[in-house]
């Protein structure tokens, strides 16, 4: 691993992981009927995304292959094999069947991370039914809501969640006909309105006859929350697969025999596309971890696992980082070959962490929701800049827009220009709608191309670098600032764990930038420190650049898929109203 550095000695790239391989080549050849002939055995564009992760190893020679391996917090070990997963899979596709529900009936799916999650997830999709798992820390009211928009025929949920989340609800919920409760005791009476999932799968057929499954025909229900008002439903299609295929093994290098820990819960579209779709469409056996995060016991997984692909977020490596380098050196790594990161920008200086103390570089990438799969890879095949998004992966168009004073979006052509990150329509994991919303949905778009809402620059060899939310971005005295520019320098400093800006009304700036740091275990906060952090950031960007105002908290709030929600700070700094919390990590 080469570790160049520019004339002023500081380390600014990583030489390549799967050297030999040559990026541009692979990407002028890359044909999505190529993708597709591999997957369903034709270019048709007909394959259902359950069955091509399952009976397409059940069938063969994988057919043993442990395709699940769940561990839970209370140390016990369930695993299921590709045959085993299928059959289960098919008994709640027929489950659905017998209650009546067919192709497009909405299941959403309640349950902790162990097999039934699972199962049922992919008997859903089985029978073209489409799919939305719920995160089971959500309150009474988020899940209400999505419940709702999703108009959910079916839940699957455990009698805990269900006597303290949905119960008092049920009369709210009226098209919600089926509760399917995992842990049901068959013993007692049941929980009134609800049914045994046991007991409905004990009496199913472990056979399944998936019908042919159109590339458009809608799968995936993946909610995003809003600035403002309700959270908005994303729907993908059965095509997806041929994305999440494609980006396993690009951006992930996933095999057939890697042992892969996804550390996303499927209640996040992370954790559906690359938690449960990915890795089994290409065999490889799938860690989950039922337990909460302990940086102990994460290594502990990575060892006694041998865990060879991990995909985590950058949340949970700054808090490993926060765990310091004493704990990851008393485990061992032994297979461990590649470490990738999704979900809010990865700093450089985690990125060099990875290296330093893990022995392997940190692979950031970027993608949305709305994307459905990893669009934009710091990939095993290119060197790594440490800060940057990585570049564009084969069969994506990505470009930088800036709109003109005529109101018309414009290419910019020239590197390290800060525009809107735009992607050309037709890659298969695009979002097909925002449910019930055409207007939103069609302001996603102008012509041809996907507006991101991202703020980015492309440097001179075509890496993509994240410069912050487009109604995040920061107007001061007439300059255009990316939160996260600012947020990473703040970061460099070893006080720091994170940081977050934003800008604040001035009479005579328009805005000032005013940050919010946590601060390391066993650091005080103090107007020495402060001003010693403005001074950081004044001389490494500027004055112009640099916050005016600094403020001392002992976390910041976060979506529970990882994301710094700034407009909360905002909304809280401003005393303005905060919106749709229903994904803030602190939520019960």
């Amino acid at each position: 691993m080469t570790r160049p550095t520019d004339s002023t000695g500081e380390r600014t790239r990583i030489g390549r992981s799967a050297p030999g391989r040559d990026w541009a080549q692979e990407r002028a050849a890359f044909q999505w009927s190529d993708i597709r002939r591999e997957l369903f055995g034709s270019a048709s564009g007909m394959g259902n995304m359950a069955s091509l992760a399952l009976d397409r190893h059940a069938g063969g020679a994988a057919a043993d292959r442990t395709a699940l391996r769940c561990l839970g917090a209370d140390g016990q070990v369930r695993e299921l094999t590709y045959r085993a997963l299928a059959a289960r899979a098919n008994r709640f596709a027929n489950v659905l069947g017998a209650l009546g529900v067919g192709a497009g009936g909405r299941v959403f799916v309640l349950v902790g991370r162990r097999p039934e999650l699972y199962e049922a997830a992919l008997g859903t999709l089985k029978a073209q039914c489409v799919l939305s798992v719920l995160f089971t820390a959500f309150g009474p009211e988020p899940l209400k809501t999505r419940l709702a928009i999703g108009e959910a025929r079916v839940l699957v949920t455990s009698v805990s969640l269900y006597r303290r989340k949905i119960a008092p609800l049920r009369a709210q919920l009226p098209l919600l006909q089926h509760v399917l409760l995992i842990d049901a005791d068959d013993a007692a009476a049941p929980e009134s309105g609800t049914a045994s999932y046991t007991a409905l799968m004990s009496a199913a057929a472990d056979t399944y006859a998936v019908q042919p499954t159109a590339a458009e025909t809608p799968a995936l229900l993946h909610f995003t929350s809003g600035t403002t008002g309700t959270p908005k439903g994303a729907l993908h299609v059965h095509d997806a697969a041929v994305m999440h295929f494609m980006t396993g093994r690009y951006a992930l290098d996933l095999r057939s025999d890697d042992v892969f820990w996804c550390t996303a819960d499927p209640g996040w579209v992370t954790g559906t596309s690359y938690g449960i779709i990915a890795p089994l469409l290409h065999g490889v056996t799938l860690i989950v971890d039922d337990g909460e995060f302990d940086a102990e016991r994460w290594y502990q997984v990575l060892q006694q696992q041998r865990v060879t692909v991990w995909y985590t977020a950058p949340t949970a490596i700054r808090l490993l980082m926060k765990a310091g380098a004493e704990l990851a050196r008393r485990y061992d790594r032994p297979a461990l070959r590649l470490v990738a990161s999704v979900g809010e920008p990865l700093n450089a200086e985690a990125v060099w962490w990875g290296v330093d103390v893990l022995g392997l570089p940190i692979h950031d990438n970027w993608w949305q929701t709305e994307t459905g799969g990893i669009v934009i890879a710091n990939t095993p095949a290119l060197d790594i800049k440490p800060g940057s998004m990585g570049k564009e992966l084969p069969g994506i168009g990505a470009t930088v827009v800036q709109r003109g004073a005529d109101g018309v979006r414009r290419e910019v052509t020239d590197p390290e220009v800060t525009g809107e990150l735009a992607l050309t329509r037709g890659w298969p994991s695009m979002f097909r709608a925002y449910l019930n919303q055409p207007e939103r949905y069609a302001k996603c778009f102008d012509g041809e191309l996907y507006l991101s809402g991202d703020l980015v620059r492309r440097d001179a060899e075509g890496y993509y670098w994240f410069m912050g939310r487009s109604d995040d971005v920061i107007k001061t005295s007439g300059h255009l600032v990316g939160p996260f520019e600012v947020e990473k320098v703040l970061m460099e400093h070893p006080d720091v764990v994170e940081a977050a800006v934003i800008g604040k009304p001035d009479a005579m700036a328009g805005e000032i930038i005013k940050a919010f740091v946590a601060l390391r275990p066993g650091t005080a906060g103090s107007p020495a420190l402060r001003d010693q952090l403005i001074a950081h950031a004044r001389r490494r960007l500027g004055p112009a650049l640099a916050p005016r105002e600094l403020a001392f908290v002992d976390a910041l709030p976060h979506t529970r898929s990882g994301k710094i929600m700034r407009r909360l700070l905002r909304a809280r700094e401003l005393g303005l109203p905060e919106g749709d919390t229903s994904a803030l990590e602190q939520a019960t």
